[in-house]
């Protein structure tokens, strides 16, 4: 059977006006702090750039000049989660990993711990008003992180009888968000039963398509 191409899911458009110079950089940053600030305390649905403006001690004419929309300003607090998010991906763990699902826990406690600590991002990710561009944002995000988790996978253990690992890692990452998700809506923020309860549904999904124990990689010195 003649295999059909799966269609790709769009890309986020960039709905503010990137900065070029420094001084702008610093006042794009700026807003989105002040942004980040109100998600703290209110949701999204209440946040309009008059607010925004207030907070930053800024005219209201200078944030339209980056941002048209309040969904635009929410989108780039979005982006910017996600490279953080991204770049704690990154960092190698130290100690290296006994199995798989070490992998899965400790990446999973480093991501509760950022979360918890940026309580607007919690908001932003998992309240009940979450746009689409945001929504959408995130599950790329997720398809990234993916990516990077499996070459992590990879880089500990030899991997290559293994079908699929991004798609089933990705898979794994939703479910992970799912009982986040249901911690946020009891608790606003992750708890440590949910982590607990979040790594053992995405180890149990994973067990469905990867053996218990994987061999080490083997690494040759030349």
């Amino acid at each position: 059977m003649k295999a059909t191409a799966k269609p790709r899911q769009k890309p986020v458009q960039n709905l503010s006006r990137q900065p070029q110079r420094k001084r702008g950089i610093r006042r794009f940053e700026h807003l989105l702090d002040a942004t980040e600030q109100l998600l703290c305390d209110q949701p999204d649905s209440d946040i309009s750039l008059s607010l925004v403006a207030q907070i930053a001690q800024v005219p209201l004419p200078s944030i339209y000049h980056f941002f048209p929309n309040k969904d635009a300003i929410l989108v780039a607090l979005a982006q910017r989660y996600h490279q953080m998010l991204g770049e704690m991906a990154r960092l190698p763990l130290d100690p290296p990993p006994d199995s798989w699902q070490e992998i899965i826990r400790r990446r999973q406690s480093a991501g509760v711990d950022f979360l918890n600590a940026h309580p607007s991002a919690l908001r932003l990710f998992m309240g009940a008003g979450v746009s689409a561009e945001v929504r959408t944002l995130d599950l790329q995000g997720n398809t990234a992180l993916a990516a990077l988790r499996a070459a992590e996978f990879r880089q500990w253990f030899d991997c290559r009888a293994l079908v699929d690992l991004e798609k089933h890692l990705a898979i794994s990452i939703g479910v992970t968000d799912g009982v986040w998700a249901i911690s946020w809506s009891q608790h606003r923020q992750i708890s440590a039963d949910y982590l607990a309860e979040s790594s053992r549904a995405a180890i149990a999904y994973l067990r469905c398509f990867l053996p218990e124990s994987l061999q080490p990689q083997v690494t040759t010195h030349s």
